[in-house]
């Protein structure tokens, strides 16, 4: 098959983007390293984060994308629509989430307040003395890597997987390690934290982050958790941060996040770290104390200097598109992204502003 766009990537952005090309009549190629990556060591929390409007925009669009594809899905993606619950410890955070409320509700974005009370009787297992919640009906969770194995293969003919390592995007195609090239019109750069290796100007820069499971404890939590300042303590933050985030998985285990440091790729994890992270969750959730953990492990975010992706053509190499740093919300937005792609790389008008995300707005440090 002679393709149409070459897709650096097979995680769930890749993934995404593929399917979204293949459904508008393209043929795309598939190259993937193997090497790991986001996907599989993220959260895969579908989540409406508000940080700014065009992060608002991205991923609520991106949450009604994955609503439509949920009743397809293979089981194995896990798809669950728990909801989430942005946890107010105090009268101040409890304002904080009657604005996000606010702001939620003005883009028709389903969501109400829950009062202490409220709160205790839909998540018993939280501790006692909470102000309460804003509770997002829509979000959900989904396991990203058997996702993105499946949207590739929603693609039939149309999508090509090779397991190869691209070694540098040349005009018209890319060559592989080994010397070995492939063709195409477009080529979509879409591997994660691993796109600096390949376009090294790019803004990018990783945050490392711990995460946990437990054993199964089938009904301990119900919704997906999250501590109402975790945006600031975890994205605002430039020193390492932890906050309180917590999914009920389908099988009935516990995932526990999160954590960032900036500037380190060191896979290991950090004892002093992870007792961090795992005591701001044993404060939200005292009854996690008696768990057992089956698993810690930690995963690299690829960050842009404002935590929005870089999305759309590159500001200074003809037929090179981009879709990478996304930060901690790739599973979340792969659905608006690769309809985003799609679109512009189409031809098409794409259902929202694009130029919010265009690399252009670091054209200095994305000059070759």
């Amino acid at each position: 098959m002679q393709p149409d766009v070459l897709v650096i990537g097979a995680g769930i952005v890749g993934a995404a983007c593929a399917h979204a090309l293949a459904e508008a009549g393209l043929k795309v190629r598939v190259l993937d390293a193997g090497l790991g990556g986001a996907t599989g060591a993220g959260m895969g929390h579908l989540v409406v984060m508000d940080d700014n409007p065009a992060e608002l925009e991205l991923s609520r669009r991106s949450l009604e994308l994955w609503r439509g594809l949920a009743s397809r899905m293979a089981a194995d993606c896990a798809w669950s629509p728990c909801g989430t619950l942005w946890i107010a410890s105090d009268a101040a955070e409890m304002a904080a989430a009657e604005e996000k409320q606010d702001r939620l509700a003005g883009h028709g974005v389903a969501c109400r307040l829950l009062d202490a009370a409220a709160l205790a009787r839909a998540e018993p297992a939280l501790r006692a003395g909470l102000a309460g919640a804003l509770e997002v009906m829509g979000d959900g969770i989904v396991y990203a890597p058997n996702a993105a194995r499946w949207l590739l293969a929603q693609g039939g003919e149309r999508i090509e997987i090779e397991h190869a390592q691209v070694e540098a995007i040349e005009d018209g195609g890319v060559r592989l390690v080994g010397g070995s090239v492939r063709e195409a019109p477009q080529v979509l750069l879409a591997n994660g934290i691993q796109a600096t290796q390949l376009c090294p100007e790019l803004p990018i820069r990783p945050k490392k982050g711990h995460l946990a499971i437990t054993d199964r404890y089938p009904g301990t939590v119900h919704h997906q958790l999250v501590e109402l300042g975790y945006v600031t303590s975890a994205h605002h933050s430039e020193t390492p941060s932890v906050a309180f985030n917590l999914q009920p998985r389908p099988t009935g285990q516990l995932l526990l996040g999160s954590s960032r440091q900036f500037d380190t790729v060191d896979p290991l994890v950090e004892p002093d770290m992870l007792a961090r992270m795992l005591g701001r969750a044993i404060d939200y959730v005292p009854g996690l104390a008696a768990l057992n953990i089956l698993r810690t492990w930690t995963g690299l975010r690829a960050a842009t200097p404002d935590s929005l992706p870089l999305l759309g053509p590159h500001p200074s190499r003809e037929g090179l598109w981009l879709a990478v740093g996304h930060e901690g919300l790739g599973v979340t937005t792969a659905t608006g992204t690769a309809a985003l792609l799609a679109a512009l790389m189409t031809g098409r008008a794409p259902a929202f502003d694009p130029v919010p995300y265009e690399a252009g707005r670091f054209a200095q440090a994305t000059a070759t």
